[in-house]
């Protein structure tokens, strides 16, 4: 890779600021700018994916946690709040769009009548299986550009970035 600076809108932006205003360290916008616009760029990215087998983003995000939680896959819709760190409205919308795709169902619990289970349909499980590597593959060519050890660096450095800022 090159060690040149890069020189983008981000290093232009900082660029202006050092002009009008010297007193000023412009410098966090190099990387908070960045991470903004490459948060954006990749959610782009990302949601073709999701959007080629029929989902959004939160309803890949709900069948993925769901999935990944091994057999029965399920959890209550509490768990499912915590794990996906979206609200329980949230939630709650992504269920009721995924439950009349018949991607999953929500059903009583069997020790309490008054708590639910969502539980992933055999459709819901299927489309899943397909999807996730789709993803992870989108991922890995998103991630092509950097080297293994950079991109080991930048995932230990953006967590403890999101470490501190308790994410």
């Amino acid at each position: 890779m090159s060690s040149e600076p890069l020189h983008d809108h981000v290093q232009h932006v900082v660029d202006q600021w050092a002009r009008e205003r010297p007193d000023l360290d412009a410098s966090p916008i190099l990387v908070i700018g960045r991470l903004h616009r490459v948060g954006l760029a990749l959610t782009a990215e990302l949601v073709r994916v999701y959007g080629a087998h029929g989902l959004g983003e939160g309803d890949f995000d709900v069948l993925a946690t769901l999935r990944r939680g091994g057999p029965p896959y399920e959890l209550t819709p509490s768990d499912l709040v915590d794990q996906t760190m979206v609200t329980s409205g949230a939630v709650t919308k992504r269920l009721d769009r995924l439950e009349a795709a018949g991607l999953v169902e929500r059903r009583v619990s069997g020790g309490d009548r008054r708590s639910r289970i969502v539980a992933l349909t055999p459709a819901g499980l299927e489309l899943t299986d397909r999807a996730v590597p789709e993803h992870l593959a989108n991922e890995a060519r998103l991630l092509e550009p950097l080297t293994a050890a950079e991109q080991a660096t930048l995932a230990r450095l953006l967590g403890k970035l999101g470490a501190s800022l308790g994410v």
